[in-house]
């Protein structure tokens, strides 16, 4: 039975991983501040080593085996952040190591962990089906499964991040952490409380893939039987029963994020924190965007992870532009006569919006022989423009909706 992990475990991590992570330094975010009325700061693990906080459980977790099982190499399955962990762990260590991915890993996360040293294998659509196979492959070869997140060594290593938030905001009464399998939540959570049992610990994790809230109100892990998000650094179905077994203890409060969330707190870091986050790396942001007087200041946020393929990046601030009401598709429904467009772009003009695109429509069964439906792609500055906007084209006469 392994023992039950405690605050000289993290201790014992921190010593190990002095040396090889970075010292980030803790970020004032105003933005933030005056949405919670009280002191918001941002905790940026997006710029550690290998793009995330996996290397501090990763590195404590290789530095912790034998020569002989050094020798055997190493195993983990990633849909990236942890694959770059082990492998730069491994890389630091002089250990082999092999990696099992999800097919359709991003590509900077795949290029990166190659870069660092380890083979790289793609398997299956989720982290659970690469860890099966990366299980699979341990068995197999005698390698040593490095498990993401359902380890002591991995949620010690984790820890010592809550250690470096309590010591660098001294003041703080709530820590929000991006939630997964729960290895850095369980790590952090167990880590400030063991010396701030007064603060706050809140785990957030995306709305279509959150494993915690129906384990916990089981009294035990329980896997979902789908998932569906654009956070695939957080997307794990089944809590691990480590991480599990602490936050049952030491948590305060799950809460969930949507879609629109995540891709909104990623623009917003980027813009007003001038900062890259992936989806998953965002959560903790998101869930103080949206409800930010839930969260009593002052608030650490951390921000997990940074590494986000660039492709995805136009995708996730198109979306966040959308659910910001920056980018609107509109789809307005007008006579099919000459002016009838150009009455509707003046509209758009009189606000001082912009027309990205425009699409007519002529054979919906639904329209009318003299209708025509017009689809619109434009941007505003922000959601009280957008209303202005269809206010203003509704009280020209036109029947508008927002797609």
């Amino acid at each position: 039975m392994t023992a039950k992990l405690t605050l000289s475990d993290i201790e014992q991590a921190r010593n190990a991983v002095s040396g090889v992570i970075n010292q980030i330094p803790i970020a004032n975010a105003r933005w933030l501040s005056e949405l919670v009325g009280g002191p918001v700061y941002l905790v940026p693990e997006n710029l550690q080593r290998a793009g995330s906080f996996k290397i501090r459980g990763a590195f404590n977790r290789l530095s912790r085996l034998t020569p002989e099982e050094k020798a055997r190499g190493v195993v983990a399955a990633s849909a990236g952040n942890h694959a770059q962990g082990v492998a730069l762990a491994a890389q630091i260590l002089g250990i082999k190591a092999t990696v099992f991915m999800p097919i359709g890993a991003t590509i900077p996360k795949v290029e990166a962990t190659k870069g660092y040293g380890a083979d790289v294998e793609f398997f299956g659509s989720s982290i659970d089906e690469a860890l099966t196979a990366a299980q699979e492959f341990a068995d197999r070869t005698g390698a040593i499964l490095i498990h993401p997140f359902d380890h002591n060594d991995i949620v010690a290593g984790q820890g010592t991040l809550g250690l470096e938030i309590i010591e660098k905001i001294p003041q703080v009464k709530t820590v929000v952490v991006c939630t997964g399998g729960g290895g850095l939540l369980a790590g952090v959570a167990l880590a400030i409380k063991s010396l701030r049992p007064d603060v706050k610990v809140v785990g957030v994790q995306a709305q279509d893939a959150a494993a915690y809230p129906q384990s916990l109100a089981a009294g035990t892990p329980i896997a979902l039987t789908t998932m569906s998000t654009m956070a695939d650094g957080i997307a794990v179905g089944r809590p691990g029963d480590i991480p599990f077994a602490i936050v049952q203890e030491h948590v305060d409060e799950i809460v969930t994020v949507s879609e629109d969330q995540l891709s909104y707190a990623a623009l917003s870091v980027l813009e007003r924190a001038k900062m890259v986050v992936e989806p998953a790396g965002a959560a903790a942001t998101a869930a103080v965007m949206a409800d930010p007087t839930h969260f009593e200041p002052p608030v650490a946020v951390v921000l997990s992870g940074g590494n986000v393929d660039s492709l995805l990046l136009l995708r996730i601030i198109r979306h966040g532009m959308a659910a910001g009401g920056r980018y609107l598709t509109l789809r307005v429904q007008v006579p099919d006569a000459p002016g009838s467009l150009a009455s509707l772009l003046r509209v758009v003009q009189d606000v001082s919006a912009n027309v990205v695109e425009v699409d007519h429509n002529r054979i919906d069964p639904k329209l009318g022989v003299h209708e025509v439906e017009i689809d619109l792609q434009v941007e505003t500055r922000g959601r009280a423009h957008a209303d202005v906007l269809l206010t203003a084209i509704r009280e020209q006469g036109f029947e508008v909706t927002e797609l």
